[in-house]
Formats: structure tokens, C-alpha cells, sequence
């Protein structure tokens, strides 16, 4: 019999790391803004809007890692190290395929994208993106052999040497946006230009420091040439059916917020103010349970893949605790301090956003436990090559369900009543995740 106490220190020991370098990420995110805004009116609109685009690159690149991730923990479970190989070289040349062929339709074709992002009528902000973006875009180069690195990193469970190429980046993505939007060092002040330099320097620096991790530090792969270019279709097609579904969720979470903020625009702009305070806030919540995420599907990857059962039973035991202990922190802050909370996003003088958000977060974090008990779940689905599985459930929890629900409590006329769709979609989305996972144990698990 397994003892679940083994895995607390190797889930965390995995995960831990992806949690801080999310969480300085926000921070980092957070630090740029405020420079960006210092150089004038329309900068970080033009900023945070080309981003958009860049977004959906990332996206991309992470959804290959992650399928990269998948397979390589299977693989290893199964001490074939050939086949990890290859996989490892077929995901590091999508990436950089997938990379190259976006920098190349940004760079012959800005404005058509940016117009896709940013209203027509806005030529200031639209000029100022298309001083950035261009520019920009060459980080996708570095970003995608970062995430191929990442990938064979984490699906062997060297994960700590991730965190220091990620914290490379981003601690000189600050000191060069530092230094060139206001033009220190004897240099000109670049505005957003600068923040475009620093943005791909950082990037650089991030590469270089993890590529020399990785084959320093990483014993089980190193990165080669060979078999580089060498065309794998059934591998390419195995990663795709796990990185193609969480592409579509990551890109999900936007169109939510989106529809959620056209609903909510019937109640005024403080019930949309509220909507993206709330997002701020409930990403230092569920960031933790996305790290875990992380370690779990590497775990569960590498024992479901070594025929292990009970082992990834037991890891999946450890993840739930942990992910519950979480979200039931979070949910008791939400529901005693909300007003601590939003006071970070309310102007001097102002109530308006307090009042009406405070009803509003008590409501939402009823469905935080719910969302733990989802968002591990789903990770299994992934590790286990389920992929479309944890799609469907971040289907139900973010669009098929909340959105309707919202829409339909907003005829009332009652904005309070409208957050009630947040636990109504965990709840529906909830019995749908536990009929998929008992699938899942019933045909894949339990014959293991």
C-alpha cells in the first residue's frame, strides 16, 4: 500500500517553483505597467491590447509543452528513452515552427491584427501598438525554445532549474525596461519601443540561461540536432492531442471575460470594474493550485505511464488535499476581508466598487472548493492523454454553463443575483468533471 504522505514533498517539490514564477510574473506584469504609464495617456492601453496578440503565441507555444510534458513523463514511466528523444526534438521544432511562422504574419501584417484587438477609432493607441508589437514579436523566438526546454525539464522533474531561467528573464525584463522607456545609461528615452527591447532581451536572457541549465543539469535530456528536423508525424500528432485542448483553454478565459463583461455592462461600469478586480485577485487563489497542476501532471504522467496504480491514486489524493486546503483559504479571506481586498483597486474617495463588490466576492468564492476539486481533476484527464476531457470541463465552467446562467439571473434586474452564476457552473461543471474521472479510472486506472 502507498503512503500518501510521500507525495506531499514531491508535489510540492514540483510545483512550488511554477507557483512562485507565476506569482512574480504578476508582479513583474504589475511593476512594467506602472513604467509604461508614465510615458503617457494611451501607452498601456496599446501595450496590454498588442499583448493580446502575443498572448495567443504563448498559448500556443505552452499548449505544445504542455503536450510535450505529457508524453515524456509517460515515456519515462516507461524507461523509454528513445522515444523521449524523439518527442523532444519533434516538440522543440514545432515550437520554433510555430514561433517563426507568427513573427513572420506580425511583422508583414501589424495593423490588420492590431485592428483586431484595438477599435478602429483609436489611432493614437493603434500608433503607439504598432511601435511595439513588430518589435515584440521577435521574443517569440526565444519563448518557444524556452518552452520546448521547459517541457523536457518538467516531464523528467528537474523543475527547480526552470525557476531560475524564468526568474533571469524576468528580473532583466525589468532592469532594461527601466532603463530604456526612460532612457537611462546614456541612452534615449524609448517610450514603448524600450518596453519592446527589454521585453525580447529578457526572453534572451531567459533562453540562454535554461538552454545551459538543461544540458548542465538535466541528465536524463539534453537537447541535440539529430534527430531535429526529422519529420514525426504520429509523435507531432500525439502532442497536438494534448496541447491543442489546452490551447482552447487557456484561450477560453479571455472569451469568458469578454461576454462576461458585455453582460455585466447593463448594470454600469462598476459591475465590470468589479468583474476585473475580482479576476486579479482570484489569480493569487488559484495560482497555487495551478502550480500544483503542474507537478501533478508530471507525476501522475510518469507513474500512469510505469503501470503504477496505486501511486497515481495516491498523488491524485495528495493534489485534492492540497488544492481543497487552498481554495478554503481563499474563500475565507473573500468572505471576511472583501473589502481589504478591493480597496487595492478603489480610488481615494471612492465607494462605489467596495460596495458593490463586496456582495460580489462572498457569492464567487462558494465556488472556490468546487473549482479545486475541477481544476485537479482535470489535470489528471491531461496526464493521462485526456486532454479533450479536461477541455469539456473548462467548457462547462467557464462558457456552456456560467455564461447562460448569467445572462438568464441578469433578467432579473438584479446584479447580486447575477454572480450566483460562478457557483452554479462549478456545481454543473463539477458532476460533469466526476462522471468523466470516473470514466476515465473505470477504463484507464483501475486496468493499470
Amino acid at each position: 500500500m502507498v503512503k500518501d504522505k510521500q507525495f506531499y514533498k514531491q508535489i510540492l517539490a514540483l510545483s512550488l517553483p511554477a507557483a512562485f514564477q507565476s506569482a512574480l510574473s504578476l508582479l513583474v506584469v504589475m511593476a512594467d505597467n506602472v513604467m509604461v504609464t508614465r510615458t503617457g495617456a494611451y501607452a498601456l492601453s496599446a501595450v496590454a491590447q498588442s499583448n493580446a496578440i502575443t498572448t495567443f503565441v504563448t498559448a500556443g507555444l505552452n499548449g505544445l509543452a504542455t503536450g510535450a510534458v505529457v508524453l515524456i513523463s509517460q515515456y519515462w514511466g516507461k524507461r523509454d528513452m528513445k522515444r523521449i528523444k524523439t518527442i523532444c526534438s519533434v516538440a522543440a521544432a514545432a515550437c520554433l515552427l510555430f514561433a517563426v511562422l507568427c513573427i513572420i504574419a506580425v511583422r508583414l501584417f501589424p495593423r490588420p491584427l492590431l485592428r483586431l484587438v484595438i477599435n478602429a477609432g483609436e489611432t493614437q493607441v493603434i500608433d503607439l501598438a504598432m511601435q511595439y508589437l513588430p518589435i515584440v514579436a521577435f521574443s517569440y523566438l526565444p519563448y518557444a525554445l524556452t518552452a520546448a526546454m521547459v517541457g523536457m525539464l518538467k516531464g523528467v522533474e528537474v523543475v527547480r532549474v526552470t525557476l531560475y531561467a524564468a526568474l533571469l528573464s524576468l528580473i532583466s525584463n525589468v532592469i532594461f525596461n527601466y532603463i530604456l522607456i526612460f532612457g537611462h545609461l546614456g541612452l534615449p528615452a524609448m517610450g514603448v519601443t524600450g518596453a519592446a527591447i527589454a521585453t525580447v532581451i529578457g526572453q534572451f536572457c531567459g533562453m540562454f540561461l535554461g538552454f545551459i541549465l538543461n544540458q548542465t543539469r538535466n541528465h536524463e535530456l539534453h537537447l541535440t540536432l539529430h534527430p531535429f528536423f526529422r519529420p514525426h508525424g504520429a509523435v507531432l500528432t500525439d502532442i497536438l492531442a494534448v496541447g491543442i485542448p489546452s490551447v482552447v483553454m487557456q484561450a477560453i478565459s479571455s472569451v469568458m471575460n469578454v461576454l462576461m463583461n458585455m453582460i455585466l455592462l447593463g448594470f454600469g461600469n462598476v459591475a465590470v470594474n468589479v468583474l476585473g478586480a475580482y479576476f486579479k485577485l482570484q489569480s493569487f487563489v488559484f495560482m497555487p493550485v495551478f502550480g500544483l497542476s503542474n507537478g501533478l501532471v508530471a507525476i501522475v504522467g510518469y507513474n500512469y505511464g510505469a503501470h503504477l496504480r496505486e501511486r497515481v491514486y495516491a498523488a491524485v489524493r495528495v493534489a485534492l488535499r492540497m488544492a481543497i486546503v487552498i481554495m478554503a483559504v481563499g474563500m475565507l479571506l473573500f468572505m471576511t476581508i472583501p473589502q481589504v481586498l478591493l480597496s487595492l483597486f478603489e480610488a481615494e474617495g471612492a465607494g462605489d466598487l467596495t460596495a458593490v463588490g463586496c456582495p460580489a466576492l462572498r457569492v464567487i468564492s462558494l465556488s472556490f472548493i468546487l473549482a479545486a476539486v475541477g481544476i485537479t481533476l482535470g489535470t489528471v484527464f491531461q496526464a493521462v492523454g485526456k486532454g479533450v476531457y479536461s477541455l469539456i470541463n473548462s467548457l462547462c465552467r467557464q462558457l456552456m454553463v456560467l455564461l447562460p446562467a448569467a445572462w438568464l439571473l441578469s433578467r432579473l434586474g438584479d446584479l447580486s443575483a447575477v454572480w450566483w452564476s460562478f457557483p452554479i457552473a462549478e456545481v454543473v461543471s463539477l458532476a460533469v468533471c466526476l462522471l468523466l474521472y470516473r470514466r476515465v479510472d473505470r477504463t484507464m486506472l483501475k486496468t493499470l
